[in-house]
């Protein structure tokens, strides 16, 4: 009798239920069966010394596939890509494909970095409580301005075109969280307010949303 395969492990994905960065990854497992472990940042769960073996840096997500354990948003979602290259968020076009990667990497590096939870916590105690938002609010802006200027031309349904490509992943939960946390005008860009209203009504992006995980607060 030929023996049976036992089923691969499920990844596993440690999140938190606000973080921008795990909201990519969420979106990016959209429709791949995994398990969610929280880690609570609020109560440092993320200086554990056994989530550390996974990241070092002390952030989340880290994705754990087997043997395979990474721990950045922007490196997962590229993992994804190749592993399950029948769900792809990047097309074969070689300059659509560069402009869904710059604009991921605008979010990753140039807007998200600037206004993460250890970066807001030093300015509240070195400057004084609520002066972060004016400065999460300024890199915002300026990041916001350089996508809608990169994408006005060739949106359609969504960042790249009527597919959700790479750009939508990274994208869609910066908006979210500069809408609902940093009281930004989405007036001063208008490709993306529309592009943050489609989101809202597409399945995986709600299904991905903060309050929709099992760690968020009930009251969320």
């Amino acid at each position: 009798m030929a023996s049976v395969e036992a089923p691969a492990a499920r990844p596993i994905l440690y999140s938190y239920w606000r973080s921008s960065c795990s909201h990519c990854v969420r979106i990016a497992l959209n429709r791949i069966d995994y398990e969610y472990k929280a880690v609570n940042l609020l109560k440092g769960e993320q200086s554990d010394p056994e989530f550390m073996k996974l990241n070092p840096m002390k952030f989340v997500p880290a994705l754990v596939d087997g043997d395979t354990v990474i721990g950045d948003s922007y490196a997962i979602a590229l993992y994804l890509e190749d592993k399950y290259p029948q769900r792809p968020l990047l097309p074969q076009d070689l300059k659509k494909k560069a402009l869904n990667i710059q604009i991921a990497s605008i979010v990753c590096s140039g807007i998200q970095p600037l206004h993460n939870l250890t970066l807001v916590r030093f300015i509240e105690q070195k400057v004084g409580t609520g002066e972060s938002i004016p400065w999460v609010q300024q890199q915002i802006d300026r990041g916001f301005t350089a996508v809608e200027n990169m994408i006005k031309g060739c949106a359609g349904k969504f960042a790249m075109g009527d597919e959700v490509q790479l750009a939508d992943v990274f994208l869609a939960p910066q908006i979210f969280a500069a809408v609902t946390r940093y009281q930004i005008d989405m007036s001063n860009y208008p490709t993306l307010a529309r592009l943050h209203d489609q989101y809202m009504t597409h399945p995986a992006f709600e299904a991905a949303l903060p309050d929709r995980q099992p760690d968020a607060p009930s009251s969320a």
